[in-house]
């Protein structure tokens, strides 16, 4: 089997790493690149940063900070956020990101999907879905969980694959910040549809939902969190070793 991925994600609004709740409530937490370079000795896996407002206001995301956190850090990272060209593309891998994340973007425009991995190779493009329930449908929603494409989100993940992305990252808008626990459902439809790695957000509350989403949606390569990172609730040593113990593989 292979080893899960523990993943924090930085959500940046104006230079600051900020968390809310379902996508509003949003409050301040602290400087990314320090934050960075916590998890850097932390021992988490690999870092995503979300530029939460670049497609809602239609500008492009923050670079000086990824360069810095490229200099800083030795972790792998992903960016996403205002990703609606391929020169988007081009400036956040000059700036030291190893993948780009692309959603309201590859709605806008699915064909840039395959274009970034035609010209950056296949290990760089990552489509991230945003989904919410609606009529009990999973249906993705788009420029940071604003807009109801009316896209049923199954079939969008296997476009996504089709396309060319090297991974998922699956998001719940109704357990976003809840802390509840994973959306195990939608998950397991999710990753029952691809072959490629899918990361799972949204909803962890504690070490338990980890081993949870691992034990019961076992195609699920990575479980991506904020709040409880952030806040050091959960410490992912802590979090990993928890894991191992109960039969999960992690690198440690």
């Amino acid at each position: 089997m292979l080893t899960k991925r523990i993943i924090p994600c930085l959500d940046v609004r104006d230079g600051r790493v900020v968390k809310g709740q379902k996508f509003e409530d949003i409050h301040d937490v602290s400087d990314p690149v320090e934050l960075a370079a916590y998890y850097n000795r932390e021992g988490a896996d690999e870092l995503v940063f979300y530029d939460i407002t670049a497609s809602a206001e239609g500008r492009k995301l923050f670079t000086e900070i990824l360069t810095r956190v490229a200099a800083e850090n030795s972790l792998p990272f992903m960016v996403g956020g205002g990703i609606s060209e391929l020169s988007d593309f081009e400036r956040v891998l000059a700036c030291g990101a190893d993948k780009v994340s692309i959603n309201s973007g590859a709605i806008k425009n699915p064909g840039l999907i395959g274009e970034a991995a035609k010209k950056y190779g296949d290990k760089r493009v990552v489509l991230s879905m945003d989904i919410s329930r609606v009529d009990g449908r999973f249906i993705i929603f788009g420029r940071g969980a604003r807009d109801n494409t009316g896209i049923d989100a199954v079939e969008w993940a296997k476009r996504g694959e089709a396309a060319g992305a090297c991974e998922l990252v699956v998001n719940s808008i109704d357990t976003d910040g809840v802390r509840k626990g994973f959306d195990l459902d939608m998950l397991k439809a999710i990753t029952d549809a691809v072959n490629i790695p899918v990361i799972a957000s949204g909803g962890a509350g504690n070490m338990e939902h980890f081993l949870e989403l691992f034990c019961k949606v076992p195609r699920v390569d990575a479980g991506l969190a904020a709040s409880i990172f952030h806040f050091r609730e959960v410490r992912i040593a802590d979090l990993k070793k928890y894991l191992v113990e109960n039969g999960i593989p992690v690198r440690m």
